[in-house]
């Protein structure tokens, strides 16, 4: 068995492998006009999906700091 028989181990009858060389392909393809505005789109939809969760945590987090820095006071009266 040499170095041309080890890709050919095995016979797969009706499979077709298409490959194309790696000095053919186009590597930055539709970059600007493709994945550029994909990457906005994905970034504003994000951002407008996971914003209010961050706040409402950063909200309550503070809140509950507030909260537990006034109940270890030597006078726990906490005001709003």
């Amino acid at each position: 068995m040499g170095h041309k028989d080890f890709g050919n181990l095995a016979k797969i009858s009706g499979v077709t492998y298409f490959r194309i060389s790696q000095h053919e392909q186009k590597a930055f393809k539709g970059f600007f006009s493709e994945g550029i505005p994909n990457l906005a789109r994905r970034f504003n939809w994000s951002i407008l999906r996971s914003t209010p969760f961050f706040l409402m945590t950063y909200m309550i987090m503070t809140w509950a700091d507030d909260v537990n820095h006034a109940m270890h006071r030597k006078n726990p009266v906490y005001h709003d």
